[in-house]
């Protein structure tokens, strides 16, 4: 993954996702569960530029508020870039300056499309000649969502999230993503998850251990039929976040009175995210939900996943 001529910087963009379908298993034993997902990754990037430092260090730009993203060791662009540095016992530093786009803790895997970027750039930056394996290798290591916001596209996702295999997906989808002013944690999603199924434990079915992805959301992405995969879109952590954020319901109700043809809770919350059934409908969407104070953003997929980008 490397050019021919060193830089003094280096430049990667990866996408945000979000999740047409997510099924979750029970939990497991190690309080863990196992998921079955359709990615879809949509056009809203983040861009990493890494140029050379004795320490780590990284800093953040862009429209998304990055306040409570730490700039420390714990931060997930930081930890890719020293994983590399581990492997191939590198003695440098880098500077990262992210550009980001994506919200943060929004459910759209902004932070895990920062580790992707940042793998890219860095390997480029260092010259350390890693093969995509190998940086795949690398981004199981630091989430569940890494590896796909390197490779991209549309794919399945089992395991916890990053056992990936592609899934066929034809013509453009389009969307109109609600962006909230919050942020909610995927653990403490997951845990109302837990809670939600043990409250209605008689009136719902015991959850699977090993849960699949619909046929009729694969058959929908094969055709590239928006309104077949209107009907198929679910997430199973859209009733524990309505749960933990019941103002929601208000974005998405409006959504679907202003034509969207279907609407879910992206991932873990709080971002929603409404399928259009053209250009069209979409531009009428994201003006509606605008004019109501929303903050919306239109977006396409599939796109492709982290790239090194030519400044």
């Amino acid at each position: 993954m490397t050019r021919e001529t060193p830089s003094n910087t280096s430049h990667a963009r990866a996408p945000g996702k979000i999740n047409v379908f997510l099924a979750v298993g029970a939990v497991m034993d190690d309080g863990y569960h196992e998921v079955a997902t359709a990615y879809q990754a949509v056009s809203v990037y983040e861009d990493v530029r890494a140029s050379h430092s004795d320490t780590f260090e990284v800093s953040f730009t862009g429209p998304i508020d990055t306040s409570d993203v730490p700039t420390d060791a714990s931060n997930l662009a930081i930890r890719a870039a020293q994983l590399i540095a581990r492997d191939t016992g590198y003695r440098g530093g880098v500077r990262l300056a992210i550009e980001k786009n994506v919200p943060v803790a929004g459910g759209m895997g902004g932070g895990s499309a920062d580790a992707a970027a940042t793998l890219l750039a860095v390997d480029d930056l260092w010259q350390t000649g890693l093969t995509r394996d190998q940086l795949i290798g690398l981004a199981a290591e630091l989430g569940a969502d890494v590896p796909f916001a390197l490779t991209g596209g549309t794919a399945i996702g089992t395991g916890r999230g990053d056992e990936l295999s592609p899934a066929l997906a034809t013509g453009q989808f389009q969307w109109v993503l609600a962006l909230a002013d919050f942020g909610m944690s995927t653990p403490a999603t997951y845990r109302e998850l837990d809670a939600h199924r043990a409250r209605h434990a008689l009136d719902i079915s015991p959850a699977v251990t090993q849960p699949v992805v619909d046929a009729d959301v694969l058959q929908a992405l094969r055709a590239g039929d928006a309104h077949m995969l209107a009907a198929s879109m679910h997430n199973d952590l859209q009733a524990p976040a309505l749960h933990l954020r019941p103002e929601l319901s208000d974005v998405m109700e409006l959504g679907e009175q202003s034509g969207a043809l279907s609407c879910m809770v992206s991932g873990s919350g709080p971002t929603v995210a409404f399928l259009a059934a053209d250009l069209d409908s979409a531009l009428e969407l994201q003006i509606a939900l605008s004019a109501s104070g929303t903050t919306a953003l239109r977006v396409t997929g599939p796109v492709h996943g982290a790239r090194l980008v030519n400044d």
